[in-house]
């Protein structure tokens, strides 16, 4: 598994968005399990989670199963770095945000219990508040690196000039931007550029457009199915490849909820486009934000 930079860490050139092992009702506990076994198999050492991942509105049902999944594994997993995310609230189906730095610590406490990491290798902050100033939660961030509650952080759906901000307030602590990119949604490009430019690693949220969008990849986009069939791949392989090969400090994050969708995702390190291939990929799609 290729390396790429997070911070001052090095983790597996993709990751693992774990939250489609829970977040669906009736969702299987051994198949997620698998799943996170099929990933560390694989060489991957990043793993992504959130206190408010579900499927119901108990907190931490997601990092408790990743964890258990981790532990279960019968190899090391001294280079594995799991992050975590917190500033989302949830009552059943409703989902809200709380950026106050009495929630965000709270939750990261919470979070360090739940995952049995004492400081958390990477909080994140999960989304801006609409109703508090941004700068509130990135001074409450900083606190927490600054208080030995977290090594680093991170900030998710965040624009260009919330990420100056966050740079400003935390300094070399904040280490990553966590959005979603991916071909149907690539409206976070000027993110993905700023990042690169002030040495942030991004981390593609949803690099697929979402489990739906995903098995309709080639029927709606000629350009993926095209490549995909000339190298006898899945268009979701051409889908990540595309990232890595765009962007050296994008780390695309795709979900999985069973170990042959992250098999077929992970062989997307080993799939080479020419520059023919990527300038047809990169070409415009209508409709596409």
């Amino acid at each position: 598994m290729p390396a790429r930079s997070l911070g001052d860490l090095t983790v597996s050139a993709i990751g693992l968005g774990s939250m489609t092992i829970t977040q669906v009702a009736g969702y299987d506990v051994e198949r997620g399990r698998r799943t996170v076994h099929a990933a560390l198999d694989a060489g991957v050492t990043l793993f992504d989670t959130a206190d408010s991942y579900g499927p119901t509105d108990e907190y931490g049902v997601n990092e408790r199963a990743l964890s258990d999944a981790l532990r279960s594994w019968p190899g090391p997993t001294d280079d594995v770095v799991v992050i975590t995310k917190g500033g989302h609230t949830r009552h059943g189906d409703n989902w809200w945000i709380d950026g106050s730095a009495e929630h965000l610590r709270r939750a990261c406490q919470d979070s360090i219990v739940r995952l049995g990491l004492d400081p958390l290798p990477l909080y994140q902050h999960h989304r801006p508040d609409p109703f508090r100033p941004y700068e509130e939660s990135m001074v409450a961030l900083r606190a927490l690196v600054d208080d030995g509650l977290a090594r680093r952080v991170g900030i998710s759906n965040a624009n260009p000039d919330q990420i100056r901000v966050a740079r400003s307030i935390i300094g070399d602590a904040l280490v990553s931007v966590q959005n979603q990119y991916s071909p149907g949604f690539r409206s976070s490009e000027p993110e993905v550029v700023l990042c690169g430019e002030i040495g942030l690693a991004f981390l593609s949220w949803s690099p697929l457009g979402g489990m739906r969008a995903a098995k309709d990849l080639g029927s709606q986009f000629a350009a993926f199915t095209e490549v995909a069939l000339a190298h006898a791949v899945s268009v979701q392989q051409v889908a990540i490849a595309w990232q890595l090969q765009r962007w050296p400090h994008v780390i695309p994050i795709p979900g999985a909820s069973r170990p042959e969708s992250v098999r077929d995702s992970i062989r997307a390190v080993d799939l080479v486009l020419d520059h023919r291939e990527l300038a047809l990929l990169d070409a415009p799609i209508v409709g596409v934000d």
